[in-house]
């Protein structure tokens, strides 16, 4: 790429549809805002459960279509986000959704969780020395919930980073993805308190949301509430994963949790810290957003 913008944001996500959840209204703030807001997903999310019985056929276990079918679904949740720059590591289909931990789909040869560490971050490195990102995003190294691709994929991330470094581009700031828990327990509060029947079989609890940390290690707050529409657009172009009801959602388990629009992150690498200890900080790149701040 040449004349990138002044901010570079890197998103590395396992599957289609992790983006949006997690990261949806910041991808979209700073995209709104200019900056370029590059998305590496790692698979196709071909072993994922459908929800709509009219795709049941998609699923692995039937026409083991659905990963060609959720990278239209990406793509329409990108441009949901106006997000215009999203690829798939090593090209689509390279590494094959590898199911929950401890089912037989994790041993299957081209998996994600069979891949060859070096060779899959050496296929992100080579995204990061074209973007030259300054702020990278991805999971913590339990992948959020413990999912063999999310835990694969916080490696890569990490790996790629130090393999791009080694090859001139050092990224000023490294974030994992997280929610305080003082937030989600009042997003289930909100949820109890909205006295409405929901098309959702249970409601979740705190338990259930991937990466919630004590309210003390989160690092920043990224409000992108102006944007929260644009984030609920793109959940529900995951049609085939997310159900969507106003301020809520279900995955496959079709238990309801709160939809969030003010996003979290802890940072784990980079100098100067963006929390000074003080209160969280309100943008992911800080002093970061020139040239200068990530340079080799």
């Amino acid at each position: 790429m040449t004349d990138l913008p002044a901010r570079r944001l890197l998103l590395v996500h396992a599957h289609p549809d992790d983006e949006t959840i997690n990261n949806g209204a910041t991808m979209a703030k700073y995209a709104a805002d200019g900056a370029l807001v590059t998305l590496v997903t790692c698979t196709l999310g071909e072993e994922g459960e459908v929800i709509p019985p009219g795709l049941a056929h998609l699923a692995a276990d039937r026409d083991d279509t659905l990963g060609p079918h959720r990278i239209g679904e990406l793509a329409a949740a990108m441009a949901e986000l106006g997000v215009t720059d999203h690829r798939f590591l090593g090209g689509p289909g390279r590494y094959r959704d590898s199911g929950m931990m401890g089912v037989p789909q994790n041993d299957v040869p081209g998996c994600f969780w069979q891949a060859d560490l070096d060779e899959a971050a050496g296929h992100l490195a080579d995204v990061i020395l074209e973007v030259r990102p300054q702020v990278l995003v991805t999971y913590d190294s339990n992948g959020g919930y413990g999912h063999p691709d999310h835990i694969q994929a916080h490696r890569v991330a990490l790996r790629g980073a130090e393999l791009a470094a080694r090859r001139g581009h050092r990224i000023a700031r490294v974030y994992e993805i997280c929610y305080p828990r003082s937030v989600v327990e009042a997003g289930f509060e909100r949820l109890a308190a909205a006295g409405k029947d929901f098309p959702f079989e249970g409601v979740a609890t705190v338990d259930d949301v991937p990466g919630v940390v004590a309210d003390d290690l989160v690092t920043v707050a990224v409000d992108g509430r102006a944007y929260a529409d644009r984030k609920t657009a793109a959940m529900r172009a995951h049609a085939s994963q997310i159900a969507v009801d106003g301020p809520f959602f279900a995955l496959s388990n079709d238990l309801g949790q709160p939809f969030f629009a003010v996003e979290y992150y802890r940072q784990v690498q980079g100098e100067p810290p963006a929390h000074s200890g003080a209160g969280r900080a309100t943008d992911l790149f800080g002093d970061a957003g020139t040239d200068e701040g990530a340079a080799a």
